[in-house]
């Protein structure tokens, strides 16, 4: 990944984010050095620390792009159905999709969470888990005011389940060690999901 040298701050920082992004996916997240980012971009790691003070505020710029990119790609999936069953399906299959294109992302998501320490990225990540949760509540309760979805559902229940259930498929995709098979399995767990919350008849 080498880029031109001479480039506004911005979008220095903003290649530092995807060059990270583009390691996590081949490499353990932990064991990615600034030496090692700076390599990939072609760069010095003084270069580097030009933009960043510090390794841990690139992991929190990183970390930044992952939550807001994750967000935006699910409301985009969603935003021109009306059906909340369709929004939900929409929004799993785009996250699953954004996890397919980006493999790096979730193993940082998990390496964040893991940590003793309660560090800005991880806080980060857990912001980021808290908003999806209550987008999906809300939504949730939209499908059980209009009769889609089960009037007796617990939505806090559901959104928990409807995360983890991706987080599932993508540690069986992490254990095979092909990230692209989650989206040949995703519309079939979907569709146990969606039964389990569905509206009765």
């Amino acid at each position: 990944m080498n880029r031109p040298r001479n480039l506004p701050a911005d979008e220095r920082r903003a290649h530092t984010v995807e060059a990270v992004v583009e390691l996590a996916g081949t490499r353990n997240p932990g064991e990615i050095t600034t030496m090692a980012i700076a390599r990939h971009m072609g760069l010095t790691e003084g270069a580097l620390f030009r933009h960043f003070p510090t390794k841990q505020a690139i992991w929190q710029s990183v970390m930044e792009w992952v939550a807001e990119s994750l967000l935006d790609r699910v409301e985009r999936a969603a935003q021109d159905l009306c059906s909340p069953s369709d929004k939900l399906r929409a929004m799993f299959l785009g996250h699953v999709d954004f996890v397919a294109e980006h493999p790096g992302v979730p193993r940082m998501l998990f390496g964040e969470l893991q940590k003793a320490d309660s560090t800005v990225p991880k806080r980060i990540v857990q912001s980021l888990i808290q908003r999806y949760a209550q987008r999906l509540q809300q939504i949730l309760e939209a499908g059980k005011a209009c009769g889609e979805l089960r009037a007796d559902l617990d939505s806090g229940a559901a959104a928990t389940l409807f995360i983890g259930t991706i987080q599932g498929l993508v540690m069986q995709s992490l254990l095979v060690g092909d990230m692209t098979r989650i989206r040949e399995e995703a519309p079939k767990v979907y569709a146990i999901y969606s039964r389990g919350i569905g509206a009765r008849p």
